[in-house]
This record gives C-alpha cells, sequence and structure tokens, in this order.
C-alpha cells in the first residue's frame, strides 16, 4: 500500500507540474476612446460596466497604467510590437484629410489615398507571430487599423481569423468608413452582415473562434470600436456613438446636446460590456477559466462622450486624459483577486509580458520597449518603468517617475503627479532644473527613436 500511495502522490505531482506548464488561454480586449473613469470599478457613479467591474474584482485593476499614443493607430500598433509607436514606424493614424468637411472619396481616388495604402511596415513582428509560431490559434475581431492593402492585413502579420473592419473608425450600422465599405472577412472585403450592430458582430465571430479553438491554446484579440464616435458623412451622426435602443433605454432620455452625447457613449459602453460578459460566460462554461489571462483596457483617453475623471484634458492630448487608461487583468492562481496596483505600467509592458506567460522567446534582434509586469502586478517587484515620451505633430509629453512635462498648443507645464494628477499647477519657474532635467530626457528619447533602424511608413529613409 506504502508503494501504491507513493506512486499515486507522484502521479499527482507529475499531474499538477503538467498543468501549471500548460499555456494559457490569452483573451486580450481593447477598447476604443473610453475614458479613465468611465468604468464602475474606475470611480465612475454613471455608467453601466456590471461585468468589468466583476472582472476587476477578480483580479487586478491598474490605476497608473499608460497608453503609448493618445491615438488608436499608433496606441494599437505599439499594443502588438511592444516597442514605442516613433521606433515602429507607425506614429500617427492612417487617415485621409477630406473626411470631415463631408467629401466621398469615389473608388479611384480612395483606391491611392493614405488611408488605403498606409500600413505598418511588414518587418515589425507581432505578439501574433511570436504566439502562432508557439503553437496558439490566433484571432483578431473587431478594429484592425494596422493597414487596409493585403500585405497589412492580419493573415499576413500572425493572425489565423480575422473579421473586423480595416480603418480607423466606421458607422456602427452600415460598416462604411465615411462612405466606404471597410468590413473584411479574411483578406476579402464583405457587405454580408450589413445593418448588423458592430459590437454584436465582434462578439459573434470571437465566439465562434473560442469554440473552435477550446482545446487551446488560443489567442483572442477582441478590438472593439466601441465607444469611438460613428465615421458618417451623415452630420446627424457623425460625432456621436451609436448604440441600440436595447442599452439606450437603460438610461435616462438626456435633455441636451451634451446629454445625449454622453448618453449614446455610455449606452455604448454598456452594450460592450454586455458583450464581454458573454464571451467571459463562454470561458466560464468551457471550463476555461483557470487557464485563461484576460486583459482589458482603453486604446487611449476619453472621446467625445467620454469622462477623464480627475484628470486633465482626453484624446489627442498629452495631457493624463489623453494617455493614461484602465486596465483590468485575471489570471487565477497568479493574481490574486481584488487587486489594485498604482505602480507605473503602460502598454508597452503587454506584448513581453504575454509572451513571457506564454511560455514563448522573445523575438531575437528585436528592442522592445517594455518588459514583463506579472511580477509588478503580483507584488512581488516594483515596475521597472521609470520614463515614458509621447509626441504627436510638434506635440509631447514626457513622465519621469512622478514628474511629467507637456507642451502643447492647449498649454502645459511642469506637474509632480504625486500631488496633481489633474495637472494645474505648473511648477516649471518653481523647479526650473526638474524641468531642465526632463526635457533633456525626452530629447534623449527622440534621438534615440532617431537612431533606431528606420521602420515605414513615415520615417524617410
Amino acid at each position: 500500500m506504502g508503494g501504491m500511495a507513493t506512486r499515486v502522490a507522484t502521479l499527482l505531482v507529475i499531474s499538477v507540474a503538467l498543468l501549471s506548464a500548460r499555456q494559457p488561454n490569452i483573451l486580450l480586449i481593447v477598447s476604443d476612446d473610453q475614458g479613465y473613469m468611465d468604468l464602475g470599478s474606475m470611480g465612475s457613479a454613471d455608467i453601466l460596466t456590471p461585468r468589468l467591474d466583476q472582472l476587476a474584482s477578480e483580479g487586478a485593476r491598474l490605476t497608473s497604467f499608460y497608453a503609448a499614443f493618445p491615438v488608436c493607430t499608433p496606441s494599437r500598433g505599439a499594443l502588438l510590437t511592444g516597442r514605442y509607436p516613433q521606433r515602429n514606424g507607425t506614429y500617427d493614424n492612417f487617415r485621409n484629410d477630406r473626411v470631415d468637411d463631408g467629401y466621398r472619396y469615389p473608388p479611384h481616388e480612395y483606391e491611392i489615398s493614405p488611408e488605403r495604402v498606409l500600413g505598418m511596415d511588414t518587418r515589425e513582428v507581432l505578439l501574433s507571430e511570436v504566439l502562432a509560431d508557439a503553437g496558439y490559434a490566433t484571432g483578431v475581431f473587431g478594429k484592425w487599423d494596422l493597414g487596409s492593402l493585403r500585405r497589412f492585413l492580419p493573415l499576413q502579420r500572425g493572425f489565423m481569423d480575422f473579421y473586423g473592419f480595416v480603418n480607423t473608425g466606421i458607422d456602427y450600422w452600415t460598416h462604411e468608413r465615411y462612405g466606404i465599405p471597410s468590413m473584411y472577412r479574411g483578406n476579402s472585403a464583405t457587405r454580408h452582415d450589413n445593418g448588423l450592430y458592430a459590437t454584436d458582430l465582434f462578439e459573434r465571430e470571437a465566439l465562434r473562434f473560442i469554440n473552435e479553438n477550446k482545446h487551446g491554446p488560443f489567442l483572442a484579440y477582441i478590438s472593439y470600436n466601441a465607444p469611438h464616435g460613428a465615421s458618417s458623412l451623415d452630420r446627424g451622426i457623425r460625432g456621436f456613438v451609436q448604440a441600440p435602443g436595447k442599452c439606450l433605454d437603460r438610461y435616462p432620455a438626456p435633455d441636451r446636446l451634451d446629454g445625449e452625447r454622453r448618453h449614446k457613449f455610455m449606452a455604448a459602453v454598456t452594450c460592450m460590456d454586455d458583450s464581454i460578459g458573454r464571451v467571459l460566460d463562454l470561458i466560464e462554461e468551457l471550463q476555461l477559466r483557470a487557464d485563461t489571462i484576460v486583459i482589458f483596457m482603453s486604446d487611449n483617453g476619453a472621446g467625445g462622450g467620454g469622462d477623464s475623471g480627475p484628470l486633465r484634458g482626453r484624446k489627442g492630448q498629452m495631457f493624463e486624459g489623453g494617455v493614461r487608461v484602465p486596465l483590468l487583468i485575471r489570471w487565477p492562481g497568479q493574481i490574486e483577486p481584488g487587486t489594485v496596483s498604482e505602480e507605473f505600467l503602460s502598454a508597452l509592458e503587454v506584448f513581453p509580458t504575454l509572451v513571457r506567460a506564454a511560455g514563448a522567446s522573445l523575438p531575437d534582434d528585436v528592442i522592445l520597449d517594455g518588459f514583463d509586469m506579472l511580477p509588478v502586478i503580483q507584488g512581488r517587484d516594483r515596475s521597472k518603468r521609470e520614463s515614458i515620451f509621447w509626441e504627436r505633430q510638434g506635440e509631447y509629453g514626457a513622465r519621469i517617475g512622478k514628474w511629467k512635462l507637456v507642451k502643447s498648443r492647449r498649454g502645459g507645464g511642469l506637474f509632480d503627479l504625486s500631488e496633481d494628477v489633474g495637472e494645474s499647477n505648473d511648477l516649471s519657474d518653481k523647479l526650473p532644473d526638474i524641468r531642465k532635467h526632463v526635457e533633456a530626457s525626452y530629447l534623449d528619447w527622440v534621438q534615440a527613436m532617431a537612431d533606431a533602424e528606420p521602420r515605414g511608413p513615415f520615417k524617410n529613409f
């Protein structure tokens, strides 16, 4: 009996070891233009996000987490490469410049427009490629935003499954971007689902993919366009978020224009929260919870109708409201439920963190700008991040430790974030030496980015 008990115990140890060595599934969820306060778990008193709030309680909530850029295309590119936008070559949106005046591009003109022909440099290594090489099934559902020519599309960038739109924003119902059809399945444009709400479609495809790959491991990247404003030529739609009546009806009817903007924004977030809940329910139903890392974040700060809370600024700006975003992460057995981390972290950490968690190898000869943040979230280590920099169209922001320097046409200055997260008290005159130090660090970063191996589409080489 003793020998049998010993063998059983040995088999149990081996089984536990094999279980712990299993590559985790990864569910990476990104919202679009959701503000720092646009979650109940972040302190909002008016927005309904019960499923994301539950996710926060089941894992960790990061309160000093930064996007790598204040607008979507470079932010998402940095997320998938682990590299600053200025290093990977995608440091602005791929966007045509006449849509705001209601111009409808004819097909022949659109085909040679920047929005159509630009894309992330094909030499860049994406998270999807690394995980596919490590045995993962990889799928992306929703907003792609890294180029619409065939060579830039997900199926050529390490993803095995793609359903979504290829541009920066769309109409939620027609799936057009300012009159241009933008929804794709795989490498081909499709109008099959016109008239159906985009959030529901991305959920449908993600559920299908998870069911098809339930034996894992899988990377499911659900890249919602909610709550981004609708990209419609109709001026009565443009500038507002679109949401179905079932979600609009969960909030009191607004009585002012700004109230209508917030109303539609909140409704779209709540629809997305419902959608995420159904995806998480499937993870539970398939008994994959213990084996699945779930990450939720916004790609940048608050868009129209969004709430930056105590932070100054919003999308497109270098102030905290443009770049500090919520991140939630759940990994049973690895992250203690109810964790709240105030450590200085960024989206540049997501790539190396997930690669390490998957037991995969980081790409050779690729300079990454982040690190594995899991030990920090677990409370076993302090963050290695001492600085982060943002630059766009002549404006910049730089955070060094607790100090934040902003230069923009909307104002700026030197701020002590430990005392002034709202960036209201410019300390430039009182602390000129600190300002010079932060500015010098920023200029060193500018030079480092200029010296990096050049990448398209914007660098001159």
